[in-house]
């Protein structure tokens, strides 16, 4: 077996940008690093392929990392087509539009001690009961304008919370008319609010509903790419909408702290969904290990900068 390019080593000078400092990463090519260049590279090409549809995947706790006007941003750029959230990062989304916000915290605390001040917790991130009050009155009062003799897929009744907000994921998806889809809404608090209003009013959701418009996307693709954070539910709604179709994503990226090993899919390479049909055989893949709060912004940031060239 031969010897491929020589590692370089990386030089670092001040005042360079994100995108030089990816670059640098690209010359040495060694572990995470290497691999998040190549994740540039990889989302450089299809956001610049006019005829890819865009997919996202969020999971994980990105909203209250203050990750979300990353994706809120994408949205207003035409860098996302279609995204695909777990349910809580789009309540702490609803959250910090209707102006409450998360606060810096320790993990080095005393959890039984925020219970009584009624804190929550998220790592090293405090979110006060008080937001969740806010949070209920927004939804059932939104909740309310649905009409009860009606059956919603989850993406209208995300699309109605956004129509109502500013600012934000969904405010801004529904300003620019971009789906969202959520799968798993019943495992958040929102879900957890369209059982309370249901207990006194009538509402019906079919998450079955959504998947028309998104396998028709999925079947008219002439190519598709996907980026996504994290994994669970939102990478696998993702991937497995392409098992019905002869296509495949030709783009993707993973951003994950999550081990391949342990079977989960999470940590699953994207690789692996070659054998699924899910990727092409040919697909441009690649799948970044590490913290998303510091691989995401990083690989934003590069991108945009070489799209503003």
């Amino acid at each position: 077996m031969e010897c491929g390019e020589p590692v370089e080593q990386v030089a670092i000078r001040p005042g360079m940008s994100v995108n030089e400092l990816v670059v640098q990463l690209s010359r040495a090519g060694a572990y995470n690093g290497g691999a998040l260049a190549r994740a540039a590279d990889i989302y450089e090409r299809m956001l610049r392929d006019p005829e890819t549809v865009k997919f996202f995947g969020l999971a994980g706790a990105m909203v209250p990392a203050g990750m979300g006007k990353i994706v809120s941003d994408l949205i207003s750029a035409g860098h996302i087509d279609i995204l695909v959230s777990t349910g809580a990062n789009l309540t702490h989304d609803i959250i910090e539009a209707l102006g409450c916000r998360h606060y810096h915290g320790s993990s080095a605390c005393s959890d039984i001690e925020l219970r009584h001040e009624e804190i929550n917790r998220i790592y090293d991130v405090f979110l006060p009961n008080d937001a969740f009050i806010t949070f209920e009155q927004f939804i059932q009062e939104s909740l309310a304008l649905l009409d009860p003799v009606a059956t919603y897929p989850i993406g209208e009744l995300l699309s109605l919370l956004g129509r109502r907000l500013d600012r934000g994921i969904l405010a801004t998806a529904a300003q620019n008319g971009i789906p969202v889809y959520c799968p798993a809404v019943a495992d958040s608090m929102i879900g957890l609010q369209c059982w309370l209003y249901s207990q006194s009013g009538k509402i019906s959701v079919d998450a079955f509903l959504d998947m028309k418009a998104l396998l028709d996307a999925c079947f008219c693709a002439k190519r598709a790419g996907v980026l996504a954070v994290g994994g669970g539910v939102p990478k696998n709604f993702i991937l497995q909408s392409m098992l019905m179709t002869p296509n495949g994503f030709t783009y993707a990226v993973q951003l994950t702290g999550d081990r391949p090993d342990l079977g989960g899919l999470s940590g699953a390479t994207l690789d692996e969904a070659r054998s699924w049909g899910k990727i092409t055989e040919e697909a441009a893949a690649v799948t970044v290990y590490g913290d998303a709060t510091i691989t995401l912004p990083v690989l934003v940031a590069a991108v945009l900068e070489r799209m503003a060239q």
